[in-house]
């Protein structure tokens, strides 16, 4: 590993990049700005595939955006090109399909020749792996407030080409304001997870506002593709059991990176192994719990699409429910309002209208109630989900399209 400026990355990549390559960089809030800087000042003409980028990534003519999961940074954007995957088919599609000329790591400084990808472990180690067989570049930007994490973290100095220093703050996930609803959800939640449930949470107001109900179980375990500060609150009240807390990223405060760094009581894993359904479904009493912009009749849930253009992917969430409902005592939660206050229209519709990001899930939850899945016919499912998930303002309707009168 060599160690050089911004300035001398630049010239590094015009000397060294020609054509259109793709260009792989650490996403979430991992994005390694500085290092992404000396790429866009180098490269007139590149790919560059983020997974969840944030605002602030480049998006000029020249530049091609690539992803799975689409973020804040690419949304809406024309340049867009979305490949529809499951995370843990990521990897895969960057060793057969998408493969990496250049690949960007956000890290943490060397410790006894290892350096550590931090927060964002994720598609990361596939990504490299890939580069690396087809002589692309692997180029890490260090960073001294990056925690030094461990498991499939842990990278050999000697597998990057050329380094730049930094001593930068992380980008922080703010806990969201909890309204009402969000709450009442929180609360049906919880009173579906028992002690020594595996849990595996997302991002928003619902899991936090279910964390919160959560606080009073004990033997918690946590196999989730992400935590947050979560999952801090869950382990200071003593609410996790001594199992090693397993993730492939991270995304909270300050204090959050703090406590994750040197901490071997969490194992960031590859996708491979965290989002793997067959490994998941292993994970006693595994308790999936994501949300969605829609669930309808069918049971079908959709997560992606927003007025049928791609708002975000698949992610984990199928890979979650799959495992969890695989799992001994496992199940799949989807949980999501009742009304879409922005568009006044029911959440529970009598068919998605859109591609579905999930299906065949343990039970739906709105702030209305739980809606039980597994187990009922068809039938049965949409008659559950109109009394006790959907708006009073939307039975009518829905069941007038089942046919009920």
């Amino acid at each position: 590993m060599r160690r050089t400026d911004s300035t001398g990355l630049t010239h590094y990549l015009q000397s060294r990049v020609s054509g259109a390559p793709r260009v792989v960089v650490s996403g979430n809030h991992a994005v390694p700005w500085s290092a992404l800087a000396a790429v866009d000042s180098a490269l007139e003409h590149y790919r560059l595939f983020v997974l969840n980028a944030p605002a602030g990534v480049p998006d000029r003519d020249g530049v091609t955006l690539e992803t799975p999961f689409v973020g804040a940074g690419m949304r809406g954007r024309p340049s867009l090109a979305y490949f529809p995957s499951r995370l843990s088919l990521v990897p895969a599609l960057l060793r057969r399909a998408t493969p990496p000329d250049v690949v960007i790591v956000h890290t943490a400084p060397p410790r006894d020749g290892l350096l550590s990808l931090g927060i964002e472990v994720n598609i990361l180690p596939a990504a490299v792996e890939a580069a690396r067989a087809r002589g692309g570049l692997v180029i890490a930007q260090i960073n001294q407030q990056m925690p030094y994490t461990v498991a499939d973290a842990l990278l050999r100095a000697d597998d990057v080409d050329l380094a730049i220093d930094v001593d930068t703050p992380l980008d922080e996930l703010r806990r969201p304001a909890l309204g009402e609803v969000q709450q009442r959800i929180g609360e049906h939640i919880a009173r579906l997870v028992p002690d020594a449930a595996t849990l595996q949470l997302g991002i928003g107001g619902i899991p936090d506002a279910a964390i919160d109900q959560l606080l009073v179980r004990r033997g918690l375990r946590v196999w989730s593709e992400m935590i947050s500060d979560g999952v801090l609150r869950l382990e200071k009240v003593g609410a996790l059991a001594g199992d090693v807390i397993v993730t492939s990223f991270a995304a909270g405060s300050a204090e959050l990176y703090d406590w994750l760094d040197g901490n071997s009581r969490v194992a960031f894993c590859r996708t491979e192994r965290t989002n793997d359904p067959s490994v998941i479904a292993r994970q006693s009493r595994m308790t999936s719990i994501n949300a969605a912009l829609q669930v309808d009749l069918f049971a079908q849930a959709n997560a992606s699409y927003v007025n049928g253009q791609i708002y975000s992917g698949f992610g984990g969430q199928t890979d979650f429910v799959v495992g969890a409902l695989h799992a001994s005592d496992g199940q799949a939660i989807i949980a999501l309002p009742s009304w879409h206050a922005a568009t006044d229209t029911s959440t529970i519709v009598d068919h998605l209208r859109c591609p579905a990001t999930s299906f065949q899930h343990s039970a739906v939850v709105t702030e209305r109630g739980v809606a039980t899945i597994w187990g009922k016919s068809q039938h049965d499912q949409a008659l559950q989900l109109i009394e006790h998930a959907a708006a009073p303002s939307a039975h009518q309707a829905l069941l007038t399209s089942l046919g009920e009168r």
